[in-house]
């Protein structure tokens, strides 16, 4: 997933704001002691989410796909005053992991942790949202956006991760895998959508910014 050399990624993090204290933590556990460490969002991809919810200031933030909660943590930076964020994800033995460091980050009031099939908890979260992150199952990806996109705000974001998918993205279609097929599918679904506007970011893997119109 990453289409930079690693001295570009290391210059691009020099001249980036810094990884809160909390977050470096995190990271660091993250690498060190969970499976499959590679899908945090890290240090340059935390900072676009944690400037993207500043601009926003929003009141309703929806993470769909928790793991060690890094994003999560890193759009809650932009909460308003009264703001919450929920996030969801089926990978119960990470709970108390993020439960810990949402604490140490102060937000233990202002994010909402569920552990249930994200298409279950959407519909249940009252409001109207302000910004919402997908990274969760792949294949799923239009299922969460037509769960959502109409109550976005105008002017609120969807932000989906890995659609480059290492490059998969570009394969052969009878060559692509069922996650590859569903980021394709994402991608041409939300570009086709006259509800929104988009830009696809070459961040890390891939980020596809959708604006609600």
């Amino acid at each position: 997933m990453h289409f930079l050399s690693e001295d570009l990624e290391r210059y691009s993090a020099a001249h980036s704001a810094p990884e809160p204290e909390h977050l470096r933590a995190l990271a660091e556990e993250t690498r060190t002691s969970v499976d499959m460490p590679q899908m945090l969002s890290g240090h340059l991809q935390g900072r676009f989410l944690s400037l993207m919810s500043r601009m926003l200031s929003p009141r309703l933030v929806l993470d769909i796909g928790t793991f060690t909660g890094y994003s999560a943590l890193c759009m809650a930076e932009g909460l308003a005053p009264d703001g919450v964020l929920h996030t969801i994800d089926i990978k119960t033995p990470l709970a108390s992991l993020v439960d810990r460091y949402v604490r140490r980050g102060g937000y233990h009031d202002r994010i909402l942790q569920h552990l249930a099939p994200a298409a279950e908890v959407i519909p249940r979260i009252a409001g109207t949202f302000d910004l919402v992150f997908i990274d969760a199952d792949k294949q799923n990806y239009c299922t969460y956006f037509d769960l959502v996109v109409d109550r976005v705000r105008p002017g609120g974001l969807i932000i989906a991760d890995n659609v480059l998918w290492s490059g998969k993205v570009l394969e052969a279609a009878d060559q692509q895998d069922g996650e590859t097929r569903g980021l394709v599918r994402y991608a041409r679904k939300v570009t086709d959508d006259p509800r929104v506007e988009n830009l696809l970011l070459p961040l890390r893997d891939g980020l596809l910014v959708s604006r609600r119109k």
